[in-house]
Parts: C-alpha cells; structure tokens; sequence
C-alpha cells in the first residue's frame, strides 16, 4: 500500500452529483474551488461538456466531438469556492434530470515566456504540483516547438484541444510512447503520429510537431497534463484476459475514478467509472468520453483497496492480450500523517 503526501484526495479530484433545475443552480460541495470541471447528463443523450478557469467559465469544448470552443451563456456560468453554477442548458442542467461532474483543482497561476525553462513558445496556465495536474494555454506556431507544462516533473498524460480549429482531441501517454497519440474523441487505435513530436516530455516542457490539432499556426490551443504522484493518481497500461475473473491493476491506492481505453485495437469506446455514481462492487455505471449517449449498466470492475479488477470480457475494457491505457484518481487509504482509512 503506498504513501502519499496527499492526505486527502478528494481536495484535489472529486466528483459531485446534482440533479438540474431548469433554472440558475449553485452546485456546491465539491470541497474546492473547481479549475476544470467535466459534465454529464446521465439520463440523456447530450454532449460531455469541459470548462476550465483558463479559458474562462462560460467558454465550453466538448469531449465526444471535434467542434472549435464556443461561448455558452446558458451552460456552466461561473465557479464558486465550493463547486460551480450552472444555469438552463439542457446539457448542463435540465429540470429533474441527473448530471456527474468531475471536478480537479489547479489553482496556482502559471507563466513562461518563449526562451524560458526550455519553451520555445510562451504559455500561462493554473497548475497543482502536489497533485500532478495543470491546465496549459498556449499559441501555436505550426513549426515544432516546446511548451512549459509548469509540474516540475514529466506529465505521463496530456490531453490536447486546438480551440480554434475543428481537430479531434489529441491524447498522448507515456505507455503507448511519444511517438503515437489516440484521439480522445472516437474510437481509434493508437496510432504513429508526430503531434508530441516523437519525444517525451521532461520535468519542464512538452513537445509538439507541426500537426494543427496541437500546433495550429496562431490558433489558441490548451492542454491538460497530468502527471503520476504516488497514492494518489496513476497513468499506466495493463493486458486483459478476455476472462470474467479479470486482470488486476495495481494502482496503489483505492480508486475514486478511473477512464479507460482499448489501444491495441480500434472500434472501442472510451469508459469512465467513479465511486459516486457506484458506491459498491461490482462498478457497473459506464459513460463514454468520446459518446453524449446516456449512462449505461454493465457489470465491469471492481474498485479495491489498492487497484481495480476487470470483472467483465468486454472488448473495451478486458479482450484477451488486448493493451489499455488508464488514468486513476484515488481515495487516500494512508497519507503523510500515516494514519491507515478503512478500505471498502
């Protein structure tokens, strides 16, 4: 079981449940000031909606397509120091229907000017290096270049939205390699590109190619880094086994949220799990990131004291010899004070 320096996790990722009005709704007690907040309707088919305190609240992209950014008056309209309001929209807050926020804190302001710490580019931002996240604004230059990411270590993860440009979401991951990307936005196989420029991050900066989706020349870009910090968040891979009594994965600590993601093949949704919407064994509520669909119910994993077992043979989570990539937020089991939780 590791340590971890975060006593309480869900300070810096929670996720809250609320149900819409029709009307302005204060959602609070997600116990921080949310920096990027990621929404669901659970009972409709309507986009996953993605706001962050850098781009400013009311400027919206959405996970499950390609759309440029847009400014939504009517969606998310401010965030609190407690969790954020919504006000009509039907993909935010339509009256009596249920939503799922996902909520991180960054909350440290960040700026790098081209020629600094390695960055090529400039780049401004909200980091969290006790947690391993930070929210990256940046211009493309459409030549390769370097962006500072502000965490001090290498990020294993950043996800990549050209907010100007009609570009799928890309996605890079320290376990498919720097010379391969999948789009966050459908269903595809990893695949050799160049959009990290073939090179992994260092404890400093990140590198982009000359690909429009993370480098369109002139075009506002942001990106989402997150890095591993033990008992708390893991970026890693593992292997399924097409077996009902499935793969364990060793995380470290007991999972709060997890995404997954078939890279070995394409044709395979994204899935998100979390220990609110599912407060026992067997985890069976799926949403898809790259889907508005509706929530559904399959049983599929186990949420233990120290990682997370596949209890399905879905192709998207558990193929036999099939690669996945993850990244898991967890519950603290025994943080800096040592003192041990109980575990589910």
């Amino acid at each position: 079981m590791a340590y971890t320096t975060i006593n309480k996790s869900s300070l810096n990722m929670n996720t809250k449940l609320y149900t819409g009005t029709g009307s302005s709704n204060s959602v609070t007690g997600v116990g921080f000031k949310p920096d990027w907040t990621w929404i669901k309707n659970r009972d409709q088919a309507d986009e996953h909606n993605v706001y962050d305190v850098v781009r400013g609240a009311t400027k919206r992209l959405i996970t499950n397509d390609s759309t440029v950014e847009g400014t939504q008056s009517n969606g998310l309209s401010a965030f609190g120091s407690d969790g954020f309001t919504v006000v009509d929209s039907n993909a935010t807050n339509i009256s009596n229907e249920k939503y799922a926020a996902w909520n991180w804190k960054a909350g440290t302001s960040f700026s790098n000017s081209a020629g600094a710490n390695g960055a090529s580019i400039a780049s401004t931002g909200s980091i969290n290096t006790t947690a391993g996240f930070s929210i990256i604004s940046y211009t493309g230059s459409g030549s390769n270049a370097t962006v500072a990411h502000g965490l001090g270590v290498a990020p294993k993860m950043i996800i990549v939205k050209n907010r100007q440009g009609s570009n799928s979401w890309r996605v890079a991951h320290d376990s498919i390699g720097w010379n391969k990307s999948i789009f966050l936005d459908n269903t595809n196989a990893a695949q050799t590109e160049a959009y990290f420029n073939n090179t992994a991050p260092t404890s400093q900066v990140f590198y982009i190619g000359t690909d429009g989706g993370t480098n369109g020349n002139n075009n506002n870009i942001i990106a989402y880094c997150f890095a591993d910090k033990q008992g708390y968040s893991k970026l890693s891979s593992y292997k399924g086994n097409g077996n009902a009594d499935g793969t364990f994965v060793y995380t470290g600590f007991k999972p709060a949220f997890v995404i997954i993601k078939r890279t070995s093949s394409g044709g395979d949704d994204w899935v998100m799990y979390d220990n609110k919407r599912n407060t026992f064994n067997v985890l069976d509520k799926r949403l898809n990131p790259n889907s508005n669909g509706a929530e559904q119910d399959t049983d599929i994993l186990d949420f233990l004291s120290n990682g997370f077992k596949l209890r399905g043979t879905p192709d998207y989570v558990n193929g036999n010899g099939s690669t996945y990539i993850y990244m898991a937020f967890g519950q603290t089991i025994v943080g800096s004070n040592n003192i041990p939780a109980t575990a589910r």
